[in-house]
């Protein structure tokens, strides 16, 4: 008979130890290890052993006999900036992770995409172990989504879910929340690293096997990351991010991960009162309330195939205490730090008694390069107390000796600023453009930024 005695198992990554520790070694996490009542078998019947017995030798075939999967079975969402973000639309036996804080619209977007795909004439489950069936009601009353095509069930079962998909009745099946889940074969808690993984599985194979195409709702960690083991995102195809802020700004789904299409793509939406809303003209919209004071920088990126021009702030005080204060809201704080200490050895700008503090306007999040350039103009901008030509975009990468390198799809960057009307850009002097103000290094674009106050 099997002995039982207890295991701690990282509830972030799965990593298993004898006794508890504070902090997991295999993930770095802390307070991650739980409890649990583990069956421990001689090593003669431990599942190595056992699986080196019981397989049997596979039944390949030739590549040439096989017949691809068809690609072009998908379903639009109803929104042609999502569709381009997961490759042309949800893939039939395809299944889809969207993950995103609480209160971010993930329900409000899915019950969207429901509405469209059930008006259509399809036939579209959604199922929901967090809410009930009168709160799932009146979003659909105020989303549109009253299609006979439709359907709603209440559900925290695995093993249900995974039957009901295989049946094959449904097209689209949205599962509200993967966190929820549970298997009756399972003891432990639902949203547990077993509980997670497992359920996740059977909701995928059964989709394989019947052709569904099936979205599984994730939320995040405090610290965006999500919740539940890291396989989940292994096994799925696509894997969808819901960012922005959730008391207003715009929000964004980008796709960090996606066997069918590209993962470079972005769509933002808006709230409204009729739902979420694509930003047809996001350069535009984030613009639109701008005022042209120090510390000001508008900025051309790219996201994806898509150029878009967003404002850079910076704000600089005297610090009070004996420490500086970094702050960046929208841009990676320790890409700051970097940009300050630049900033700091290769011009004359004194930053050790300065808190400074960055924001990206529109609940935008940077990660490209190209915003170098921005943040530090942004920075000394708000120290000098002097602004930029309002007719000024900017965009290039600094290095740490302060030179500005080169940047991708510099022609989209100025093809957009000139379509909103800016008048030139500052920008590495390896852009051969009459539009351009080139700059080779830091301290020549400062100069040349004071000269255009």
């Amino acid at each position: 008979m099997a002995k039982l005695k207890s295991r701690y198992q990282c509830q972030n990554c799965g990593a298993n130890y004898a006794k508890w520790a504070g902090r997991c070694e295999n993930c770095g996490e802390w307070n991650t290890l739980l409890e649990q009542e583990a069956s421990v078998e001689t090593e003669a019947k431990s599942a190595l052993a056992k699986g080196s017995v019981s397989g049997k030798k596979l039944n390949a075939v030739s590549i040439n006999t096989i017949e691809p999967s068809d690609a072009g079975s998908r379903l639009s969402t109803g929104f042609g900036d999502l569709d381009l973000v997961l490759g042309g639309g949800i893939l039939l036996g395809g299944v889809c992770l969207l993950a995103g804080q609480p209160g971010m619209g993930k329900s409000t977007i899915l019950m969207q995409i429901c509405a469209s795909i059930s008006n259509s004439g399809r036939k579209v489950l959604y199922v929901s172990g967090e809410e009930s069936a009168g709160q799932v009601k009146m979003r659909a009353v105020r989303l549109g989504a009253t299609s006979d095509q439709l359907h709603f069930a209440s559900s925290a079962s695995a093993n249900d879910i995974a039957k009901t998909i295989e049946s094959g009745e449904y097209e689209l099946v949205i599962v509200d929340s993967i966190q929820t889940l549970s298997m009756a074969e399972i003891s432990s808690a639902p949203g547990t690293v077993s509980q997670v993984s497992n359920c996740g599985n059977l909701i995928i194979r059964a989709a394989k096997n019947s052709g569904t195409a099936v979205v599984i709702v994730g939320h995040v960690t405090k610290e965006g990351t999500l919740a539940g083991p890291k396989v989940l995102e292994h096994l799925v195809d696509v894997v969808l991010n819901f960012e922005g802020d959730r008391y207003g700004g715009f929000k964004t789904i980008r796709a960090v991960k996606n066997r069918f299409g590209s993962t470079t793509e972005m769509a933002i939406f808006e709230m409204a009162t009729e739902g979420l809303v694509e930003v047809k003209n996001p350069s535009e919209a984030l613009l639109s309330e701008r005022q042209n004071t120090d510390g000001s920088i508008i900025m051309a990126t790219i996201e994806g195939a898509r150029p878009l021009l967003v404002e850079i702030q910076a704000l600089v005080n005297p610090t009070n205490f004996g420490y500086p204060k970094r702050t960046a809201s929208g841009f990676d704080l320790n890409r700051l730090n970097l940009l300050i200490a630049v900033l700091e050895k290769r011009t004359k700008l004194k930053l050790q008694d300065k808190d400074i503090f960055i924001n990206v306007v529109g609940g935008m999040k940077l990660n490209d390069s190209a915003a170098d350039l921005a943040i530090c103009m942004a920075i000394a901008s708000a120290t000098a107390g002097r602004k930029l030509d309002e007719d000024m975009v900017v965009f290039g990468e600094i290095g740490l000796g302060g030179e500005i390198r080169s940047v991708i799809a510099p022609d989209r960057r100025i093809a957009e600023a000139k379509k909103l009307g800016f008048k030139g850009a500052i920008a590495p002097a390896t852009i051969k453009d009459k539009f351009v103000l080139p700059v080779k290094d830091l301290r020549s674009a400062l100069v040349k930024y004071m000269n255009n106050k």
